[in-house]
């Protein structure tokens, strides 16, 4: 069964820096295409970026663009989203999600992570 755990998480104040780490474990690793999520109160759950399965391919969302930077270590079976200039909006719950693709939709996604909690005060 493969696990999902992610670290990282915190209160922030507006334009400060945060890495998630998220640890895989209990299946290949490098068979996986990796993804993060976040979804906030009372909205859906919002795809923030994804990486391929060899780390040379990866995909943002918009209001992310140019700020967050995903990345991934197959030797230590770790995805990594470094977060830069941190908006009061980017307050949520971050997942880190394990699939076939790099896809954007929640729902192709196999396995998840439990979150971790971002918070960026204004």
């Amino acid at each position: 069964q493969v696990q999902l755990v992610e670290s990282g998480g915190g209160l922030v104040q507006t334009g400060d820096s945060l890495r998630l780490s998220c640890a895989t474990s209990g299946g290949t690793f490098k068979s996986y295409a990796m993804g993060w999520f976040r979804q906030a109160p009372g909205k859906e759950r919002e795809f923030v970026a994804s990486v391929n399965w060899s780390g040379d391919m990866t995909f943002y969302g918009d209001s992310v663009k140019g700020r967050f930077t995903i990345s991934r270590d197959n030797a230590k079976n770790m995805t990594y989203l470094q977060m830069n200039d941190l908006q009061p909006d980017d307050t949520a719950i971050y997942y880190c999600a394990a699939g076939s693709l790099p896809l954007v939709v929640p729902l192709t996604y196999k396995y998840w992570g439990r979150g971790t909690q971002v918070t960026v005060s204004s």
